[in-house]
C-alpha cells in the first residue's frame, strides 16, 4: 500500500529517457508568445495582467538595485506556477514534487543572492549575523545561530515546497481511492467523499499558486537583505 501511494513521486523513465526533463519543458510552449499587434488575445492579456501584479507585490518593498532580479523571479514564479498546477491533471507527472530539483532551483538562488550581498555591501550583509544591542558574551552564540539559521534557508525553501505538494497529492489519491472503494458499497457516502475531493483538487490547486508565490516572496526577501 505505501509503495502504491508514493508510486505517484517516481520519476518516469521511457526509452531510457526520463520524462521529468519533458515535464519541465512542455509548459512552456503552452505560453503565447508577444505579437506586434495592437491589441493582446485575451491569454496575453491575462498573462500579462498576472505578470505585472505578481511583479508589483513582490518588487514594491526592494530597492531599485535589486529590480534587475525582476525577470528572473518572474520568471521562476511563471515556472513554479506551472509545473505546481500542470501535476494536478491527470497522467502528468510534477517535478517540483521531487526534493532534488527544489533544492536545486534553492541553493542556487540563495547562493547567488549571498554572493550578491557580499560583493557589493559585505559589511551590511555580515551585520546580519549578530543583532544590534546583543550582549558582548552572547556574541559567539548569536554568530553561530545567525550562520546556522542562514544556511537553513535553502533547505527550508525547497523542504517546504516539496513537502506542501507531496502532502496535497497523497490526500487527494487517498481520497479518490475510497470513493473508488466505496462507490459500490455505500453510494450515498461515495458522493460526498466525491465533492470532498472536488474540493481539495481546487484546494491543491490554490495551494500550488500560493506555494509558487511563497518561494519567490521568501527569496526576494533574502534579496532584499543584501541590496
Amino acid at each position: 500500500m505505501t509503495l502504491s501511494l508514493f508510486d505517484q513521486f517516481l520519476s518516469p523513465v521511457v526509452c531510457w529517457i526520463p520524462l521529468v526533463a519533458i515535464a519541465i519543458i512542455l509548459p512552456w510552449i503552452l505560453f503565447p508568445s508577444p505579437t506586434t499587434r495592437w491589441l493582446n488575445n485575451r491569454s496575453l492579456t491575462s498573462q500579462n495582467w498576472f505578470l505585472s501584479q505578481a511583479t508589483s507585490q513582490i518588487f514594491s518593498p526592494i530597492n531599485p538595485p535589486g529590480h534587475k532580479w525582476a525577470l528572473l523571479l518572474s520568471s521562476l514564479l511563471i515556472f513554479l506556477a506551472t509545473m505546481n498546477t500542470a501535476g494536478l491533471l491527470p497522467y502528468t507527472f510534477t517535478p517540483t514534487s521531487q526534493l532534488s530539483i527544489n533544492m536545486g532551483l534553492a541553493g542556487a538562488l540563495w547562493m547567488g543572492v549571498v554572493i550578491l550581498g557580499m560583493r557589493t555591501q559585505p559589511t551590511h550583509s555580515l551585520g546580519h549575523l549578530l543583532p544590534e544591542g546583543a550582549p558582548a558574551l552572547l556574541t559567539p552564540i548569536l554568530v553561530i545561530i545567525e550562520t546556522i539559521s542562514l544556511f537553513i534557508r535553502p533547505i527550508a525553501l525547497g523542504v517546504r515546497l516539496t513537502a506542501n505538494l507531496t502532502a496535497g497529492h497523497l490526500l487527494i489519491q487517498l481520497t479518490s481511492t475510497a470513493t473508488l472503494a466505496m462507490l459500490t458499497i455505500m453510494p450515498v457516502t461515495a458522493i460526498f467523499t466525491g465533492i470532498l475531493l472536488f474540493l481539495l483538487a481546487l484546494l491543491e490547486a490554490a495551494v500550488a499558486l500560493i506555494q509558487a508565490y511563497v518561494f519567490v516572496l521568501l527569496l526576494s526577501l533574502y534579496l532584499q537583505e543584501n541590496v
